[in-house]
């Protein structure tokens, strides 16, 4: 039982316990000195964090068999000069004894399949986790954009900070604040920082933290969202691509109806703020604002509104420097970069960077030689990384002209004649 090879090995998983390949190794050796039951315990934990490990499920049955033909042990038969009478044999498979094989090896096995450990008085339903506050990002971090800060601070922040003063001059604090811009320009990073100036918990939900496929489950999980954010207060909520939560409810017809009972409990919680909302701040995030339902938009839901347009020269430098200075540079000019890449995103910046890297990273193995990025590289990369905000904006503008006649849009519209767009 004291094999070196396997003592080893042994020492060797517990120093790196998500080395799956070493684990797998162990529960192999473990399988060939006869240690079957330890050798499953190995591999349970390995097909429990990756599933689909071909090699945990080639092994799991190698000693799953092993298990079941040595679970019980058999007498051996004494000689016979005649064959003894056939034993009629059931019609139904018999299942793998576990409780025998626990005896036999001295020790518990694994259950065959994981089953999440369920509390009395706790609910099973899948809900967003919350990042507590604290040591956290704030809009000091958010690079450049001083005037999403400022809109920010005036709609949202200087309110909520000051309550007594903000309802003295008639400013109500029910509602929540709506983000809306091109793709991959920091909306989310922005929603952090916004609950990292309220010293709030943060808890980000996407569609797959909401959606699913059994009627009236989509609701339940709605539900269960805000009472969870409720009951952590104060919380920044944040509601990722709203749009494809609060779609307008008049285009939901045929077998797409049952998504407007989604609405309505999405409209239903945010009614609620006027009430038992204390500490509970509502963020939502979209890039296509004119897509929502106009109930969502109404007083005391989604009322303010702030672009999160592409990253300003500050900001875009402030994002290459980030995606730069943790990899081998040489000759970098970051003011360069950042002038000649006006209207890429925060995304499409980390892609150039990556991109250049990548170019770098070739030529050093044909050279065998670890070689910086440097301008080169760089003006390479922008040959092939092009802005992705354009056609945000010709959709946006296109909206500018024909549909804002509430001014809902206004601030968009600014925004696109000061790029002469529109």
């Amino acid at each position: 039982m004291n094999d070196p090879l396997i003592a080893s090995l042994l020492r060797a998983v517990e120093a790196a316990p998500e080395e799956h390949e070493l684990r797998l190794h162990l529960a192999q050796q473990l399988h060939q000195a006869n240690r079957a039951a330890e050798a499953l315990a190995h591999i349970n934990i390995v097909v429990q964090k990756d599933p689909g490990n071909t090699a945990a499920l080639q092994l799991l049955g190698q000693v799953s068999a092993a298990l079941m033909g040595g679970a019980r042990e058999e007498p051996t038969p004494e000689p016979a000069s005649e064959p003894a009478p056939a034993t009629p044999q059931s019609t139904e498979q018999p299942g793998f004894d576990w409780e025998a094989a626990a005896q036999q090896f001295e020790q518990s096995v694994p259950a065959p399949f994981a089953e999440p450990e369920i509390q009395m008085g706790e609910s099973t339903e899948t809900v967003a986790p919350v990042e507590p506050a604290g040591q956290r990002i704030t809009l000091a971090d958010v690079g450049g954009l001083q005037n999403v800060k400022d809109r920010l601070n005036e709609s949202f922040l200087a309110p909520m900070r000051n309550a007594a003063i903000a309802k003295a001059f008639g400013k109500s604090l029910r509602g929540g604040l709506l983000l809306y811009g091109p793709p991959g320009c920091g909306k989310t990073f922005v929603a952090r920082a916004v609950a990292g100036e309220l010293q709030a918990n943060f808890m980000a939900v996407t569609m797959t933290d909401i959606l699913d496929s059994h009627i009236g489950e989509t609701e339940k999980n709605i539900k269960a969202i805000f009472e969870k954010a409720r009951s952590n207060s104060p919380t920044v909520l944040f509601l990722d691509e709203v749009d494809a939560l609060g779609l307008r409810r008049g285009s939901l017809t045929g077998s797409a109806s049952w998504l407007r009972q989604m609405v309505n409990q999405l409209l239903m919680e945010m009614d609620s703020l006027s009430s038992n909302n204390d500490g509970l701040y509502v963020l939502a995030a979209t890039n296509h604002p004119w897509d929502l339902d106009e109930a969502l938009l109404r007083p005391g839901r989604l009322d303010r509104t702030v672009l999160v347009t592409a990253p300003d020269l500050p900001a875009r430098e402030s994002i290459l420097r980030y995606h730069l200075e943790r990899r081998p540079i040489a000759g970098i000019d970051l003011k360069w970069i950042a002038e000649q890449t006006d209207g890429f995103s925060g995304a499409d910046l980390e892609h150039l960077c990556t991109t250049a890297a990548e170019k770098a990273m070739m030529q050093s193995i044909e050279r065998n030689e670890v070689l910086p990025v440097d301008m080169a590289h760089i003006r390479t990369a922008m040959k092939e990384v092009k802005p992705s905000t354009l056609p945000w904006l010709e959709s946006a503008r296109n909206v500018v002209r024909f549909s804002n006649e509430n001014g809902r849009y206004d601030e968009l519209a600014d925004y696109l004649v000061a790029r002469k767009l529109l």
